[in-house]
């Protein structure tokens, strides 16, 4: 049966208005009131919704329901003139009884002439009398299958679908179906639940019905009735059988790319029917289209497999923070200056705004499950539809709605390396646009759904750095690249990712320390020379930060003269999926240097969790800071071998490699030497960020200075030597089997002679400032400590001043959130102040001060001082003091922000680096690319 248009309905609805505008009573009418009130509709109330629902009420009272369809609708009906208040809050009384998955979104409170609706999700109320229900009988489009919806992050029904899906496709897997012919088979499943739910299927239920009423029940013949359904679906009316049965008949022809390939059928038995019926029982109609991918994350199940591959997903906040500045933003403004024009002009531009939507093309070459697609194909229908309601309100009952709707599924062009995401992109691309439709349709008051799916979006399953973007989409073609590529860091890449790296870089052999996601933005910043197109990705920050921003942002400013048109600074980016992804990444906009805006807009975030605040800038830098004052905006700062400033060298500490045989704790350490007196002078203390920020105590065994005779009277020691020795010739690295010869020596030896200063190779993000101290002799620094020897009392306050640290903050690398201290990138290039002796002299007796406020505090440890929450009054007043000393070296009037002190580092690092080459040409080779 066809769907009656909305004209048709319209006029039934008047003509049950008047054959009931004398009704009066409850009791006798009600059934035949509801029944006659679904056929204005087409739809048979008993095929949907049941009359005396019994349902428990608070106190285990016994209820009835007038009217329920679950999940969707409850009515309470009372006698003409009674108080629907009451009505309503009896409704309500209902709630506690009902399952979750079965609660309402919909509550109506009627009196045969007076009708009052509640959405529950959106919140709105409606109130009208019987005489009108012609008028607003679209509001009860959800009885079709038709309705707003306003999906949220996190909503628990997209969780439970998930689940369900899981669940239908670990049985499927269980019984032998697997590999291409599962992954399709899902995702023809998943469209025929959300189909059957909303609206696509004329008849509500009707996928539902099939397997409920027409397989058995031990499942034997599901996977046969399947097949057929979807050969069905793949036909069109006029070329059917005319003896196909009418449970197949009163489907409608989808399309050929979905349900064309014919598949192996699965064996179903009574468990994975039963699986298959609770999927159909579920409320599809509720769930986003853009949680699929983290529906394929929870049913693909493989989490080592995404780790390989990068993957992450992505909630709709997170994805409008990069479709936001990248166009949605301008379109939005765009339109709402049309809006505000009269007459015959605002009517040519509203056209121009719809073509102009319509010739659009969107890409992203890394599209997973297409959440990034959908989002954008949703935001660009609101605006047409926005625009369309506009121009045709007053004419709708006399236009076609297909001629006017210009926007499609087939302006999204999208790259994905695995099949079964690749082909839920497609699907949900297609479900959105039925919502959209449905939608639209509400707007103009009419009947809107392209069946069959006459157009597709274009998703390419292929790796997209090894194809050619050009061959999916000619890049004259594109306004816009954008996703959410693979993060992987270096270490963490396949030996195929690290070479398609190396060879897309132009890194050659040593191939860098580049993560993943820069090959996306080096092959887009290729791909739209010669267009207009707009780039934006969702990054690590580390590309941002430490020795990555010099191997990749001069190849994207010089040899592709791109711009960063916006850019989202260090936030968290969550994911919808089951297992929930937590990443800190940058947002990065591009765009061609002469289509770059004049305001380039800078998102930051005073938590990584929260919202962003916006400011404005000409120029931005690739740390992501105001760069409009600096001579070269593009500034970036390399990894040196060694300092460029004339500073003493700093290194790292001792690095074992002993598998930890000769490092002890307090307590093992004295068990050791219980067993081994002897070896009671062998141990020294061994001190590594933890132990230097948290003041715990580690030992280890240090074997240097000690002869073959001595050693040779302590078995507990030689036990030691010898496994270390084997471990080490177990090793992967010929170096280190190397050293298994050597036992009594450590990999990289560093033991300081005299006082020196530590600093944590990693701090957390929360500190001002990063723990800095004199140890002493005989400690022995780990690879965690950065050390400074015989660094002056001057040397200690620059360092932990507020401008060292800015320039460390911004200039360093991450671990997760956490600041990296990087020698090559950060020490070595630091432009330190010009100072007198007297100045000198002053910023020493500061930095003194800062260590006579620590000593106040014997039982803190570093960790509790620079704790931002615990931090001593006196140690914060100490360091304040220091800082502004130290700022008016740089310049007397001081900075009002770290981000000037920034830029003003930034400035004298041009200088300094411009001498440089000048005088030293030849140390060049100290750079490492």
């Amino acid at each position: 049966m066809s769907r009656l248009s909305w004209s048709e309905i319209r006029t039934r609805a008047h003509r049950f208005s008047n054959e009931w505008r004398d009704a009066k009573y409850e009791r006798g009418e009600t059934q035949t009131f509801y029944n006659e009130f679904f056929e204005i509709f087409g739809i048979s109330r008993r095929r949907v919704a049941s009359f005396e629902e019994p349902v428990k009420k608070l106190g285990n009272k016994q209820g009835f329901i007038d009217l329920f369809w679950k999940g969707l609708l409850l009515v309470e009906q009372k006698s003409a003139g009674r108080n629907l208040l009451n009505a309503r809050q009896q409704a309500f009384d209902y709630f506690p009884g009902i399952k979750e998955a079965e609660l309402p979104r919909y509550v109506l409170a009627c009196d045969f002439q007076n009708f009052e609706l509640y959405d529950l999700e959106a919140g709105d109320e409606l109130r009208f009398p019987l005489r009108d229900l012609h008028l607003h009988i679209d509001k009860f489009g959800f009885i079709l299958g038709i309705q707003k919806r306003e999906f949220k992050d996190q909503d628990p029904v997209n969780i439970e679908a998930s689940t369900l899906m899981g669940r239908l496709h670990d049985g499927l897997l269980a019984s032998g179906y697997k590999g291409h012919n599962l992954e399709r088979f899902l995702v023809r499943l998943l469209f025929c639940l959300f189909a059957d739910d909303t609206g696509i299927f004329d008849t509500r239920d009707v996928f539902y019905e099939l397997i409920r009423d027409r397989t058995a029940e031990d499942g034997h013949d599901v996977g046969e009735k399947l097949a057929m359904l979807f050969q069905v679906l793949d036909t069109p009316e006029d070329q059917r059988a005319k003896t196909l049965h009418e449970d197949f008949a009163k489907f409608p022809y989808v399309n050929g790319e979905l349900f064309g390939e014919t598949l192996r059928l699965p064996s179903f038995d009574s468990k994975m029917r039963s699986l298959l019926l609770e999927a159909c029982e579920f409320n599809w109609d509720a769930i986003s289209p853009a949680i699929f991918g983290a529906l394929f994350q929870h049913v693909s199940g493989d989490a080592a497999a995404r780790r390989a591959q990068g993957e992450h997903y992505t909630t709709e906040n997170h994805i409008l923070r990069l479709i936001g500045p990248l166009f949605v933003d301008d379109l939005k403004a765009e339109l709402t200056a049309i809006q505000k024009k009269t007459g015959a002009t605002k009517e040519r531009e509203l056209k121009g705004y719809c073509d102009k939507l319509a010739k659009l093309r969107f890409f992203d070459p890394a599209c997973g499950c297409g959440n990034f697609l959908i989002i954008a194909y949703r935001e660009i229908r609101l605006l047409e539809t926005e625009a369309l309601e506009a121009l045709y309100r007053d004419k709708s009952g006399v236009l076609d709605i297909e001629d006017v709707s210009g926007v499609n599924v087939n302006q999204f062009y999208g790259i994905e390396i695995n099949e079964f995401p690749a082909r839920i992109a497609e699907v949900a691309m297609w479900m959105m646009d039925h919502i959209m439709n449905n939608r639209l349709g509400l707007a103009l008051t009419q009947n809107f759904a392209r069946i069959p799916l006459k157009r597709s979006p274009h998703i390419v399953h292929g790796d997209a750095l090894e194809l050619d973007w050009a061959d999916v989409l000619p890049s004259t073609e594109c306004s816009y690249v954008y996703g959410n590529p693979p993060f992987l860091g270096a270490k963490y890449q396949s030996d195929l990712q690290r070479a398609q790296v190396r060879r897309i870089a132009n890194l050659g052999k040593s191939g860098g320390t580049l993560d993943l996601v820069c090959a996306w933005y080096l092959k887009a910043g290729a791909y739209v020379q010669g267009s207009s197109a707009r780039i934006a990705f969702v990054s690590t920050n580390s590309i941002t930060q430490g020795e990555q921003v010099a191997q990749l942002w001069p190849r994207l400013f010089n040899d592709y003269g791109l711009e960063i048109a916006f850019g989202h600074r260090t936030f968290d980016w969550t994911s919808d999926a089951k297992s929930q992804a937590h990443v800190h990444v940058v947002i990065l906009g591009l765009t061609l240097a002469k289509d770059a805006p004049k305001v380039k807009r800078l998102f930051s975030y005073p938590s990584t969790r929260g919202e962003p605040m916006e400011v404005g800038f000409s120029k931005l830098s690739p740390y992501l800071i105001d760069a409009s004052r600096l001579q070269n905006p593009h500034v970036v700062v390399p990894e040196v071998a060694r300092p460029i400033n004339s500073a003493n060298p700093i290194k790292s500490g001792t690095q074992p490699i002993d598998d930890g045989h000769y490092l002890f704790t307090e307590s093992e350490r004295l068990a050791f030497v219980a067993l081994e007196p002897a070896a009671e002078s062998l141990f020294r203390p061994f001190i590594g960020t933890k132990e230097l920020v948290q003041g715990k105590v580690r030992w280890i065994l240090f074997l240097g200075n000690s002869t073959p005779a001595s050693l040779a009277k302590m078995p507990q020691v030689l036990s030691r030597m010898q496994a270390v020795k084997e471990f080490r010739l177990r090793s992967d690295r010929p170096i280190t089997r190397r050293l298994a010869d050597f036992p009594t020596r450590l990999n990289v030896e560093v033991f300081p002679v005299s006082d020196f200063l530590a600093l944590p190779e990693v701090s957390s993000e929360r500190r001002e400032y990063m723990p800095i101290a004199y140890l002493k002799p005989p400690t022995i620094p780990s690879n965690k400590i950065r050390i400074l020897e015989n660094a002056s009392p001057y040397t200690f306050a620059i360092l932990t001043s507020r401008m060292h640290m800015s320039w460390m903050k911004t200039i360093t690398g991450r671990l997760e959130s956490r600041y990296q201290y990087s020698i090559g990138v950060v020490y070595n290039n630091y432009p330190w102040p010009a100072s007198t002796a007297v100045q000198k002299q002053q910023i020493e007796v500061l930095g003194r001060a800062v260590l006579n406020a620590r000593a106040e505090y014997p039982t803190s440890t570093l960790g509790d001082l620079y704790d931002p929450l615990t931090m001593p009054v006196n140690l914060r007043k100490a360091h304040q003091a220091l800082d502004a000393a130290v700022d008016k070296l740089y310049k007397p009037a001081g900075f009002k922000s770290d981000t000037e002190r920034v830029e003003h580092l930034l400035g004298l690092y041009e200088q300094m680096t411009s001498l440089f080459a000048t005088k030293r040409p030849a140390k060049s080779r100290g750079v490492k690319r």
